[in-house]
């Protein structure tokens, strides 16, 4: 079976950049052709995002990064972002304990505005990487993100779309406004947009590392901001934060040795977990829209987000139980709870509300010399708090709405707390070679995506670029969300199952991928965000032999 497509995806010998931006993936190869190396590129990438893909990603927010190099392993880097020291389970007031509207908080104070902004990590893993693991200066792999902040991007109708769907918090913030509004309205496809002020905040970046903004003159004026609008990060909060080294998250499916993110980010035990329940099922023998292959999947989501609910959180808060939750053994008992007729309630059911944002990026880079990084960035909310600080350009995360607002519960506001996230950018290896490099945005619906575009791959057979669109599902108790081009009849056939299937335009985001074999590297990027992979071929000249004339 191969499903049609809406783009296409690309092969490369001397490296690939897959990212939601095409300008984005072009910087990230321009990096890799002048002689960087993956990390380079990836923060060549992350910077320039933070420019072309600003409703996403910025140095003022927080991710996961996971990455291989040929001769020392595994790694993955938790910059996720953490509340301020003056934070407190009290400083919001719920306006509900119904699960709809469980994170509203009087004057949406969580939401916008300076007082739902968390301390962020993305600034120091982007230095991190380029300074322990690049071949460049951070000066060097940041000039192109000036460049483009400084002479402007063409918008995007994805761009567009959303300025236009968050126009009225955009406009309450005066650098928020001159930046992305024109006239009081959203640009359209084809304008320009220019962030001089942007510019000069990465100029800062450049000369000063990240220190410019952990302790810095950045930093000191965000501090002067917060204390001027009700907000509560400081300069010493900023000092504070620190980057972690986690244990990688390790399984096998059919083969297939799967790394991926630990705790903080729930993403790599609970896409683990699916696959070896998965595992004990043909999930070969189906099509990608069967409703026994969504039923089965949609029983396994159930009880994957049923233990995670239960048991998965902070690691400095929590003691999660993962060698128990990776067991295969434990993962045969939950694949004989299923049902194969009916839908079922599982364990650990319980209501377990949460505020993750589907607006995130993910992005993934593969070098010559068989570095592999894989990065999933956010500031949280599409804009993050819509405020862009006076003078830089540089738009706020809106992290604070991810913990509960309410008091004495585990995802309650602490002091410096990390809460629990859905990332999963995951490396693959078959037969100790390189696979499969893949992530995507999409909050709690991150792991599930993977989930299925593995599953697309390996057990369906399809092509890359195929797997990457392959039609989604999700749910995680209540209902399924099945993407449009599910058919009347499987609706028909689920609900017959006890099911309550609803049509949706789509389940999570822009996935994007990179694939090993036969020593060519093939990217793709799926049709549900700008992405684009962009790849290097050729090489340099080959050496001439002692009294061979000069080749041409």
């Amino acid at each position: 079976m191969e499903l049609s497509t809406r783009k296409q995806s690309i092969t490369a010998s001397q490296g690939i950049v897959t990212s939601n931006h095409p300008v984005a993936s072009s910087v990230g190869v321009s990096i890799l052709a002048s002689g960087g190396n993956a990390f380079d590129a990836a923060v060549g990438t992350a910077f320039t995002l933070s420019v072309v893909e600003p409703m996403m990603v910025g140095p003022f927010g927080g991710g996961f990064t996971n990455f291989y190099q040929p001769n020392e392993g595994f790694s993955t880097i938790d910059g996720y972002i953490c509340a301020p020291g003056a934070a407190h389970e009290a400083m919001y007031q719920p306006l509900s304990n119904e699960l709809k509207d469980y994170f509203d908080v009087q004057d949406k104070l969580n939401e916008t505005g300076y007082l739902a902004v968390g301390t962020p990590g993305n600034l120091m893993v982007w230095a991190h990487l380029v300074e322990e693991y690049g071949n460049f200066s951070l000066d060097e792999v940041i000039q192109p993100a000036i460049n483009i902040a400084k002479n402007g991007f063409r918008v995007t109708d994805y761009l567009s779309n959303l300025i236009r769907d968050n126009l009225s918090e955009l406009s309450l913030h005066k650098e928020s406004a001159q930046i992305y509004l024109k006239n009081g309205h959203a640009p359209a496809r084809g304008d320009i947009i220019k962030n001089p002020n942007y510019a000069q905040t990465l100029e800062g970046i450049a000369k000063h590392g990240a220190a410019y903004l952990y302790g810095g003159e950045l930093g000191q004026h965000i501090e002067d901001e917060m204390s001027k609008n009700g907000g509560i990060l400081t300069l010493d909060d900023l000092k504070k934060q620190q980057i972690l080294y986690r244990e990688p998250i390790v399984g096998n499916y059919r083969g297939y040795d799967i790394h991926s993110v630990g705790p903080v980010s729930s993403g790599g035990i609970c896409l683990v977990q699916m696959l070896n329940i998965l595992e004990n099922f043909e999930i070969d023998k189906y099509e990608i829209t069967d409703s026994e292959r969504v039923h089965i999947i949609s029983e396994v989501f159930k009880i994957v987000f049923a233990d995670r609910y239960e048991y998965i959180g902070d690691p400095e808060y929590v003691d999660i139980p993962i060698d128990a939750l990776l067991s295969k053994k434990y993962a045969l008992q939950r694949a004989q709870s299923i049902n194969l007729d009916h839908a079922q309630n599982y364990e650990f059911t319980r209501e377990f509300p949460e505020n993750e944002s589907n607006n995130t990026t993910h992005f993934n880079v593969a070098d010559a010399e068989g570095n592999i990084v894989s990065m999933t960035q956010t500031i949280n909310s599409a804009f993050g708090s819509k405020v862009a600080v006076d003078g830089t350009g540089m738009l706020l995360n809106n992290c604070m709405m991810l913990f509960d607002p309410h008091t004495g519960n585990a995802n309650s506001i602490q002091p410096y707390k990390r809460s629990l996230s859905s990332m999963t950018p995951t490396i693959i290896f078959k037969d100790d070679k390189p696979f499969l490099v893949l992530g995507t945005p999409g909050g709690r619906k991150i792991f599930g995506a993977v989930c299925q575009a593995l599953l697309a791959l390996i057990d369906t057979g399809l092509s890359l670029q195929a797997a990457v669109e392959s039609p989604r599902v999700w749910t995680d108790g209540d209902v399924i969300e099945l993407e449009y081009e599910f058919s009347d009849n499987v609706h028909t056939e689920l609900k017959s199952r006890g099911h309550d299937p609803v049509s949706v335009d789509r389940v999570a985001g822009g996935m994007n991928a990179i694939k090993f074999e036969h020593n060519i590297i093939e990217g793709a990027a799926c049709h549900r965000a700008d992405g684009s992979p962009v790849g290097l071929g050729g090489g340099y000249a080959l050496p001439s032999q002692p009294g061979d004339a000069f080749r041409v």
